[in-house]
């Protein structure tokens, strides 16, 4: 048996209140890292209900903080608070994301603006920002998608979102290699989640029957690949994006 321990390790997941965030956080926390869940709180309190009901399940080693991915002075803050309560970062994972589905024709720049802010710049200022909060030998992996190699239709903002984020883990991989720093990528299929749910049942069919293992992904099944980029078995993987989607497009 060759286990993952990573007692001892502080692991920061964006959109870690639902969907594949949540299944990472708590793989992560079952592998004994301390986990900060981030959410985004809207005005019915749904993000802080979601993520403090995860915290709960957790009990010790666990935090959840109200940040917007997008903001610079909320990203500061969690990053302090995680340091002030944890100590610094050594997995950082990279979650959050939205859709907002249209075809080119029928796209407002809005749909476009909150896609791209959200998916593919946060990316960028989340992990510009914890840079002086982590660990030599810190993991960053960031959530890709199979969106961003395919692109599905009435996807150009979420494909070309997830396709940067790419993109930039390469370059990220390289520029913080000197720290040994690994950073890569997890692209997966469709999961159920929330969001895969959101997908019209005939365009899932349509999904499904081209999938060689005949079904969609669990999150555990992505949180699984996760844990494996943040232990010591994958010490030298870095720039990679790993596809997880039943042999889809493979």
């Amino acid at each position: 048996m060759i286990p993952i321990d990573l007692t001892d390790k502080v692991a920061v997941i964006t959109g870690g209140g639902q969907g594949l965030g949540k299944a990472t956080a708590q793989m992560l926390h079952q592998a004994g890292a301390s986990v900060v869940i981030n959410f985004l709180d809207d005005a019915e309190g749904t993000g802080r209900r979601l993520a403090d009901e995860t915290v709960s399940e957790f009990g010790e080693r666990a935090l959840a903080v109200d940040a917007d991915v997008r903001s610079r002075d909320d990203l500061q803050r969690m990053f302090a608070r995680v340091q002030s309560t944890f100590g610094n970062i050594d997995i950082l994972v990279n979650n959050a994301a939205i859709l907002r589905d249209r075809t080119v024709k029928n796209m407002a720049d809005s749909d476009w603006d909150s896609v791209i802010e959200t998916n593919l710049s946060s990316v960028f200022k989340v992990s510009q920002t914890a840079l002086p909060f982590l660990n030599e030998g810190a993991r960053i992996v960031n959530m890709a998608s199979i969106s961003g190699v395919m692109g599905f239709f009435g996807q150009a903002n979420y494909a070309s979102a997830k396709a940067g984020v790419i993109a930039l883990t390469k370059v990220l991989s390289k520029e913080l290699a000197g720290r040994r720093i690994n950073v890569n990528a997890v692209a997966p299929g469709v999961v159920l989640t929330e969001m895969g749910k959101s997908i019209p049942e005939q365009a899932r069919q349509h999904m499904l029957a081209q999938i060689p293992l005949r079904r969609f992904g669990e999150p555990t099944e992505i949180a699984s690949t996760i844990l494996f980029l943040c232990s010591d078995l994958s010490s030298y993987i870095t720039g990679q994006t790993l596809h997880v989607n039943g042999g889809w497009w493979a």
